[in-house]
């Protein structure tokens, strides 16, 4: 039996106890890779600035980029760039009613989240050993 008032009392909310659909997973994704993109920007011309200025300069990006350290960022760079695209298309084609029905948007939604990880792990793998 509930005590008087204890209803309306707001309750603990465990986000990480909530199991999401995989079509809010790729959504979420959506915005985080997009976010991670817009965080990238800046950088990205000043790297390139900054090798511009002498071939040591170049030399000491190119060695910094190379390192094992930078192999995350690069993946994470790579995987926000290849997952904001299809998903940004998977959600394009929703719209205008291509695989907007449940089945096909939860077939959808694994086929970017294994093909955004799969490619991006393919392209870092590639440029790293070739």
């Amino acid at each position: 039996m509930h005590r008087a008032g204890t209803a309306a009392r707001p309750r603990f909310l465990n986000l990480a106890a909530i199991r999401f659909p995989v079509g809010a997973i790729v959504s979420i994704g959506h915005r985080l890779s997009g976010l991670a993109l817009a965080a990238l920007l800046p950088f990205v011309p000043a790297a390139l600035a900054a090798s511009l200025h002498s071939e040591q300069a170049y030399e000491a990006l190119w060695s910094a980029w190379n390192s094992p350290w930078a192999m995350p960022a690069e993946f994470i760079a790579v995987w926000a760039f290849l997952h904001h695209v299809l998903a940004g298309m998977r959600h394009l084609l929703m719209d205008i009613g291509i695989g907007a029905r449940l089945p096909q948007a939860r077939a959808s939604a694994f086929g970017v989240l294994a093909a955004a990880f799969l490619l991006a792990l393919g392209l870092v793998a590639l440029r790293r050993l070739g």
